[in-house]
């Protein structure tokens, strides 16, 4: 997997929640990431997580350089975390699917 590959599925997410109207311009509230429950479910939305918690952090592991996650998924947390009706659902869902394969693949 390349590191090129990751930044593609992390800026296709990004333009899936651009083109839905999920893109927020105001991070949450600093005390927001101090939360200790996975995915900060006590002090974000999903969606924020997403793009304040888990974008910037796979894009600070790809500048350091560290070893990313293995076997690593998220699609199936935003399955079920968001409603069915959710504007862009499926594109979400689609590139998050798309995203988690290049972790199942370099695990093989």
């Amino acid at each position: 997997m390349s590191s090129q590959m990751i930044i593609q599925r992390l800026q296709q997410v990004e333009t899936v929640m651009r083109e839905h109207d999920h893109w927020q311009t105001q991070s949450p509230e600093a005390n927001a990431f101090a939360s200790t429950e996975p995915f900060c479910l006590d002090t974000m939305e999903p969606l924020q997580w997403l793009q304040w918690v888990l974008m910037p952090r796979f894009y600070a592991l790809l500048e350091s350089g560290a070893p990313l996650p293995q076997n690593f998924a998220i699609a199936p947390y935003y399955e079920v975390a968001l409603p069915n009706d959710t504007p862009g659902y499926a594109a979400l869902l689609l590139v998050l699917n798309e995203f988690d394969a290049l972790f199942q693949d370099a695990a093989v």
